[in-house]
């Protein structure tokens, strides 16, 4: 019975199929050899001296830029991204870490957000310039307030920045020294809701000796109102019906604030 064809003529490689795997060998060397210059190297993929948590270790944190102080906090890059990549991103988006601090969540995540930073990553690096912030934000426990200077210091890095009017009332004792801080109301974006009895319950209760009133403006403008001057005057009022000296009422927004008592209107409604 005759051959049908020569099996080189009908599989054109060597029988012993030698030359076809040798084919295929090399063809997964060059695949091989594409994607991994394709492939964007990640922080890992640096070396040492420059990945930002390695040199933070070694140089310490002021060596180091926002973006890659923001690189440890994110950790992992995504979608061929590193985390430094991602940590730029932010700051070019959102202008600076105070951009970034005031911005929502929706905003950072959203459709004309920053891909790649999910809710657990913002929640860290939330807390992470929070931490930075408050680090900053000096201790009210012992703290006396001997003029607008020192209210400011402590009240203006905690409330410059709030989207709503808030009037908090300090509790003094006759050496000027804090007893408490007392939040009396939270109001809207442009106002806050404050009547004299709720103002003094807090130190009516603490047996303070005197009280000094601070509210923000969210506005950043810190020129008080007309319904700003007519407060001050009841609650000017009623601290003397009950024996409680209101020693300032300060306006704090955000570079800036207005003491009554420096500007000459403490005084008490006609």
């Amino acid at each position: 019975m005759a051959k049908a064809a020569d099996d080189s003529a009908a599989f054109p490689f060597d029988r012993d199929g030698a030359t076809i795997y040798t084919f295929l060998g090399v063809s997964c060397r060059l695949m091989g050899a594409v994607m991994s210059e394709n492939k964007t190297m990640t922080v890992k993929d640096w070396p040492e001296d420059e990945r930002p948590r390695e040199r933070l270790l070694k140089y310490g944190v002021d060596g180091l830029s926002d973006a890659q102080l923001l690189a440890i906090i994110i950790r992992n890059g995504r979608g061929g991204r590193s985390a430094v990549d991602l940590g730029i991103e932010l700051l070019e988006k959102f202008g600076s870490l105070e951009g970034i601090a005031h911005a929502g969540i929706n905003e950072i995540r959203g459709k004309n957000g920053v891909k790649g930073i999910g809710p657990a990553k913002i929640a860290e690096i939330k807390a992470a310039i929070e931490l930075g912030r408050r680090h900053q934000k000096p201790s009210l426990s012992g703290a006396s307030f001997c003029s607008s200077g020192d209210v400011v210091a402590y009240y203006q890095p905690r409330m410059k920045d709030l989207k709503k009017e808030m009037f908090r009332c300090a509790l003094l004792d006759t050496k000027n020294k804090i007893i408490r801080d007392e939040v009396v109301s939270v109001g809207s974006l442009t106002a806050s809701i404050v009547h004299p009895r709720d103002t003094f319950k807090a130190a009516i209760r603490e047996s303070a000796a005197a009280v000094i009133f601070i509210h923000n403006h969210p506005s950043g403008d810190t020129k008080p109102s007309q319904e700003d001057i007519l407060l001050t005057r009841r609650l000017v009022q009623a601290g003397e019906v009950l024996g409680i000296q209101v020693l300032d009422h300060i306006i704090v927004g955000d570079g800036g604030h207005f003491s009554f008592r420096d500007n000459g209107l403490l005084q008490r409604a006609p």
